[in-house]
């Protein structure tokens, strides 16, 4: 294990095996599974300020859609002017075209922390215990195409996480839909509805001036789904954690933006 993730995993370690321990009385096997999500609800607390921060330039950078337009419009046939005129107006307004991403990306560490935690079969000198515990037979340090395989008891709760995943990919896209406003800005994750038009101005030629947003639009409807093909090569219990924490995004969002608009 590299020593840039050792102390955290190890702290990892202690922390989740805390929480199992507390949970254990209750919750039996499914302790273990129960700390993890825990652990990542605490995670997502810990960013929520940086959430909420995302949200606030999200909304902002949809209520310029008009100023966007018109800057399009006046540079239509100079891309370079437009993308210049517009990061000056993002700046201004203290957002930008990848504002909602800091969240997202600020997890990283934490989610490669989790896959290191249920990879390595020593930590701190001695046996890693968690990868003896399961959810529902299977165990947690598991992957899809090792162990038992895909067409077990195993691959049946890979399989119900998928779906899961895939169905938390929708909600986060339709989440994102709803996030836009009028006119062609693209919240960070968010995309255009499927076949609709492209602003006029140019932005449907090849190197037009909609280039950048045409490949936020592009992340925003294939990058929720994402999520199911990185649980398909990581162990269980990060499988376990790409749920909450997408789950708890898409949730945060619906939330945050019922609440803005009272």
């Amino acid at each position: 294990m590299s020593n840039l993730l050792g102390v955290p995993v190890d702290a990892a370690y202690h922390l989740v095996s805390a929480l199992a321990g507390v949970f254990a009385p209750m919750l039996g096997g499914l302790a273990v599974a129960a700390a993890i999500i825990v652990f990542t609800m605490a995670v997502r607390l810990l960013v929520l300020p940086l959430s909420y921060y995302a949200f606030r330039g999200e909304k902002a950078r949809a209520g310029l859609a008009p100023q966007v337009q018109e800057l399009r419009r006046r540079h239509a046939g100079h891309p370079e002017r437009f993308q210049r005129e517009l990061s000056a107006l993002y700046q201004a307004e203290g957002t930008g075209m990848f504002a909602g991403c800091l969240p997202a990306l600020l997890q990283i560490p934490f989610f490669s922390v989790v896959y290191r935690l249920f990879l390595s079969h020593r930590i701190g000198g001695g046996a890693n215990m968690l990868l003896s515990h399961n959810l529902f037979g299977a165990p947690l340090g598991s992957h899809w195409l090792t162990g038992a395989g895909p067409f077990s008891a195993q691959g049946g709760v890979f399989a119900i996480l998928f779906v899961l995943l895939a169905v938390v990919a929708v909600f986060s896209v339709r989440a994102a839909k709803q996030m836009a406003q009028p006119g062609g800005v693209l919240p960070a994750g968010g995309a255009l509805p499927a076949g609709g038009p492209l602003p006029a101005g140019g932005a449907g030629r090849p190197g037009g001036t909609a280039q950048p947003e045409k490949l936020v639009a592009a992340l925003g409807r294939f990058l929720p789904f994402g999520t199911v093909l990185m649980a398909a090569v990581v162990p269980l219990a990060a499988g376990l954690y790409l749920l909450t924490t997408t789950a708890w995004t898409v949730t945060e969002r619906i939330y945050l933006r019922r609440r803005s608009r009272r």
